[in-house]
């Protein structure tokens, strides 16, 4: 079979079974659409899941995001650290808020921002006369940081710690001790915020989710997602017109703060809580698949490596990231995709760091993040998804071999 021929592998892609089709089913023939039992079922088994006490279902990772910081109070005046190197929404809720946004850098290797990196961040929003009052960890591809050393700095300085684990569920953190932390616990973190759409590990169409441990936070969620609304009795400030002869009146409800429309639906759920089931199926994949990807490309160093891996993570893959020398391969990062998309393989760049966006260098100017730009000088996301085999992956590594090492070997060739 030509190239030519051959199925399209895209970056990522979902996975629905039949199972997840009837789920789906099931709900479109029942009496809720909306907020109802599939709801409360999928917040329940995604909280068992993580670890934490509390799930609370949103619109999309965005949404959890946003949500996340409201229910901290993040006001206008203060500031969240960012990781510069992550999906522009991280840094969008703090500005959401009013809020100002300090980038920090990262590992140039993993893309991961650090203890050390949070650190300097910290000193840079000081020296710059901003309050900083929240960091938004991400664990990037999978991987996620070290959250106890990211904690201990965070909470030395009065900051929240507010998990972005979109890529993450299913990870694992591994301590000295030999005990294991599911990502979304909230060991060291006020929240943690997850995304399932249809590219993530799991797909619920669109959709998000924030655990917890604290039991204000879950409630403060759930009320700032429903447009601020309360219905239990014993919230409600007008007592005349929320009852009559002791008994609250039927229809009676009140808006008690500024709140959004970020519920997320029972048919989101309904097929969010069958993907859930089939959880550790998929990261075992991922893994595989992964496993897979380093022995196939093992060869083509040091041209191109893996990005590094960080000690102490048991990762559930996201994203399959690799690190190239385009200079010393002789090609630009677009003509090599545009090879790859030639032959059916396409790849995607995960991210173009934030601070470099239009909107961030009007707000805050050049930004000096050395890591973050090394990191995405160099960094490809190949296809990895659960719909992948052997064969897919070897197909990957062939072409990257055939496009790169003659080129390589040219430009040393050529070289003076």
């Amino acid at each position: 079979m030509s190239a030519l021929a051959q199925p399209v592998l895209p970056y990522g892609r979902h996975a629905i079974d039949e199972d997840d089709i009837a789920a789906v089913r099931a709900v479109l023939s029942g009496d809720w659409l909306t907020t109802g039992p599939a709801v409360r079922g999928f917040e329940a088994a995604l909280a068992e899941r993580t670890g934490a006490k509390h799930a609370v279902s949103c619109a999309n990772g965005t949404a959890a995001l946003h949500l996340a910081c409201l229910a901290l109070d993040l006001k206008p005046g203060e500031a969240v650290i960012v990781p510069a190197v992550t999906f522009v929404a991280t840094a969008n809720a703090a500005r959401l808020c009013g809020a100002e946004v300090v980038f920090a850098d990262v590992d140039p290797d993993s893309g991961l921002m650090e203890a050390a990196h949070l650190s300097a961040a910290i000193a840079e929003a000081r020296r710059r006369g901003m309050k900083p009052r929240i960091v938004l960890p991400v664990h990037l591809a999978g991987q996620c940081g070290d959250m106890a050393a990211i904690a201990k700095v965070a909470h030395a300085h009065g900051l929240a710690v507010i998990e972005d684990a979109c890529h993450a569920i299913g990870t694992v953190e591994c301590h000295i001790d030999g005990s294991e932390t599911p990502v979304g616990s909230c060991t060291h973190s006020d929240m943690t915020v997850f995304s399932f759409h249809p590219v993530k590990t799991i797909a619920a169409g669109e959709g998000g989710a924030i655990t917890t441990r604290n039991p204000k936070l879950a409630e403060r969620l759930r009320r700032l997602r429903g447009h601020g609304i309360v219905r239990d009795e014993t919230m409600f400030e007008d007592r005349v017109e929320a009852f009559e002869q002791a008994v609250v009146n039927p229809w009676y409800y009140e808006m008690v703060e500024l709140g959004l429309n970020y519920r997320l639906s029972d048919i989101n759920c309904a097929l969010a809580l069958s993907q859930l089931r089939k959880l550790d199926r998929f990261v075992v994949i991922r893994r595989a698949l992964a496993a897979l990807y380093d022995a196939h490309l093992a060869p083509l160093s040091p041209v191109l490596q893996r990005t590094r891996r960080r000690a102490g993570c048991m990762p559930a893959w996201h994203l399959y990231t690799v690190l190239i020398d385009f200079d010393a391969a002789g090609v630009t990062r677009g003509q090599l995709m545009r090879d790859l998309e030639a032959e059916g393989i396409r790849t995607q760049v995960h991210y173009i760091p934030v601070p470099r966006q239009p909107y961030y260098r009007k707000l805050y100017g050049d930004v000096a993040l050395p890591g973050a730009d090394a990191y995405y000088r160099r960094t490809l996301s190949l296809p990895l998804y659960v719909g992948m085999t052997a064969q897919d992956v070897e197909r990957v590594t062939d072409s990257l071999e055939r496009l790169l090492l003659p080129r390589a070997a040219a430009r040393r060739r050529a070289a003076p």
